[in-house]
């Protein structure tokens, strides 16, 4: 895992980047699906600040005021005394996209990894709630070998190699989105209906 994120951090922003686009994309049905549940939040606000990204990461010039953008997202962050799991997972998606912003305004150098991590964690946490196994060193192998684990790694391993790729122009960045999109289903193997 090392390696990987050696690899994360040596890649130039635009590319890191679009590297957290395409993972807050697979986030957003976890976010989607807290606000059919609970009755918070805004997918539709929270699509529109995504959108706006990749409008940047295709046009450089494009010009999006980043910091009215992370206002908005603060907005629609779950309340904060909402300690569900969907919260969590809807707050993750939150950080994410927020951490993804700051590189859009200036430097975040461990963004990239805050991103991918928290991806993870997402995935980790869910194995952890419908496991409900107790002894640690069997959790920590079940969360390894767990099949959303690893779909998690290979997505993050695909994502890493497509944005290493070649020149990340329109085309790129349209496929990334899609992957990214992975047929509307998060990290956690659920989806939300638009």
């Amino acid at each position: 895992m090392s390696g990987f994120f050696q690899r994360l951090q040596g890649l130039e922003p635009h590319r890191q980047q679009a590297f957290m686009a395409a993972l807050c994309e697979r986030l957003l049905p976890n976010y989607a699906l807290y606000a059919q549940t609970a009755g918070h939040g805004n997918p539709a606000g929270l699509r529109a600040i995504l959108d706006l990204v990749w409008e940047r990461l295709a046009i450089a010039g494009a010009r999006i005021d980043f910091e009215r953008q992370a206002e908005k997202l603060a907005e629609l962050a779950p309340p904060e005394d909402d300690d569900s799991f969907g919260a969590r997972r809807a707050t993750e998606v939150v950080a994410a996209l927020s951490a993804l912003l700051d590189t859009l305004q200036g430097e975040a150098p461990e963004a990239v990894l805050e991103v991918s991590r928290a991806s993870r964690g997402g995935v980790r946490a869910f194995i952890e709630l419908t496991e409900g196994e107790e002894d640690g060193e069997r959790l920590a192998a079940l969360v390894r070998e767990h099949p959303l684990m690893v779909d998690e790694n290979d997505f993050q391993d695909a994502v890493l190699e497509a944005v290493e790729a070649g020149p990340l122009d329109r085309d790129a960045l349209k496929t990334l989105r899609r992957l990214g999109r992975n047929e509307g289903v998060s990290n956690l193997g659920l989806s939300a209906e638009e």
